[in-house]
């Protein structure tokens, strides 16, 4: 196979996904090889989840249908590398199901460069080493980025939810060191940011020394040209009172907090081995909301966990009606392998899950579409990110992490001061505010 020449990264999944796949456009980028569509490109790197079956699936018949279409277009094979969470957890295997040249972990990417040559030179090649953040050392400097950009500052999960894959695909819980982050973050200032959301799968465990999250972010909020901060995802064992009264003193950290819950019922919230408490929770929102009352809330949720009962899924909508989320995730209970979940007998129908999730995401659509209602004629400034549908449309987001739509003469990185005229269920429209005169 001729070296390659063109790449294409695809991710699937989180925003730490979203991350590691620029990261790795990069590392190809910086040997020389340029960017291309799916269907053209000599190598493909597709950047796996494995949090949901559906997902890993899809993984499989995006290699088939990948390789079909370039050979109807061209003749020709792409190189293919599956990268991510997939690779983690399922290694070797992926090159018995699927034709692949690459299989690498996300603890190891930064090795790509080398698994394309060998790969190129005829030799398969598999990396699923799990080494301490060596990686970020590898990763080649930060080029031009959009004005909202992610820095990942926390990898890996000590809290083994029984549900979840994460401990085993990304390791244990590590911090990146708080120099190497800021440098981090004032390249990606330099490169055009002006927002950037820290990333971990337990990005509030973030520490080093006595040092916490909070006193990251105070550190950050000093780089001159970041306007704004925003972190996820949170775990509520994790939130300090540092990190609330942060929303409070710390202008650029914005007022969104994902703070994920998964079930409101106390007994399947054990079984999950969250560390909280339905009323544990609810008490920390209220802290938070008592030093930013403008917060908004977001969080995630489970329906169908094996043995949740009518009843718990109950205790489920009535926490939602007690905190009014801006926004949230909802998914059916998908059992993953090796979870000690999915070992559980009495898992919940198909068309039991089905019914709850429909229910679920009513209610929280419900709330989503009340809480934009409600921000309608507040004057807020909005970081505009990219062009929108219509003539001279520009799309941001607002402090709270609403899209809103503007029309008028500015650029993509621009901050507007605008009035939020009107909400729709997913976005909102918003009117520049004209300074009145002296």
């Amino acid at each position: 196979m001729s070296p390659p020449k063109t790449f294409h990264v695809k991710s699937f999944g989180c925003q730490m996904n979203v991350y590691d796949g620029e990261r790795m456009a990069e590392l190809m980028a910086a040997q020389g090889l340029t960017q291309a569509d799916a269907i053209d490109a000599d190598v493909v790197v597709l950047n796996t989840c494995h949090i949901r079956e559906r997902a890993t699936e899809k993984v499989y018949s995006d290699i088939g249908r990948l390789r079909k279409d370039q050979r109807r277009k061209s003749g020709k094979t792409p190189m293919i590398a599956v990268a991510g969470c997939v690779a983690q957890a399922e290694g070797e295997e992926i090159f018995t199901r699927a034709k692949v040249d690459i299989v690498v972990g996300p603890q190891a990417y930064h090795n790509l460069p080398d698994l394309v040559a060998k790969a190129a030179a005829g030799t398969p090649s598999l990396d699923t080493d799990m080494p301490l953040l060596s990686k970020f050392g590898a990763l080649p400097a930060r080029r031009k980025v959009a004005p909202s950009a992610f820095l990942t500052v926390q990898e890996g999960c000590d809290k083994f939810c029984t549900y979840c894959v994460v401990p085993y695909t990304r390791g244990a819980e590590i911090s990146r060191p708080f120099a190497a982050i800021v440098d981090e973050a004032k390249a990606l200032v330099d490169a055009g940011a002006r927002e950037i959301t820290l990333l971990g799968q337990n990005v509030n465990a973030w520490s080093e020394n006595e040092r916490g999250l909070h006193d990251l972010i105070r550190d950050l909020d000093r780089i001159p040209g970041l306007a704004r901060i925003r972190y996820t995802t949170s775990h509520p064992n994790d939130m300090t009172q540092g990190l609330i009264d942060a929303h409070r003193d710390i202008e650029s950290l914005m007022p969104f907090l994902h703070l994920p819950v998964q079930a409101g019922s106390d007994r399947v919230l054990k079984a999950m081995n969250r560390s909280h408490t339905r009323d544990s929770y609810l008490r920390l929102l209220d802290r938070v909301r008592e030093v930013r009352p403008d917060i908004a809330l977001s969080g995630d949720f489970i329906v169908g966990f094996p043995g949740e009962t009518d009843a718990e899924f109950e205790d489920t909508l009535s926490l939602v009606d007690a905190v009014g989320y801006a926004q949230a995730y909802s998914f059916k209970y998908s059992p993953r392998p090796g979870t000690p979940a999915a070992s559980i007998v009495e898992q919940v129908p198909e068309s039991v899950m089905d019914e709850r999730l429909q229910r679920l995401q009513a209610a929280l659509n419900r709330d989503q579409h009340a809480f934009n209602a409600a921000t309608v004629g507040r004057t807020c400034t909005v970081l505009l990110e990219r062009a929108g549908k219509l003539p001279g449309q520009l799309i941001g987001k607002s402090p709270w992490l609403q899209s809103v739509h503007l029309i008028g003469n500015h650029a993509i990185g621009d901050l507007v001061e605008v009035t939020l005229a009107a909400a729709g269920p997913n976005s909102l429209t918003g009117i520049e505010r004209i300074a009145e005169a002296a």
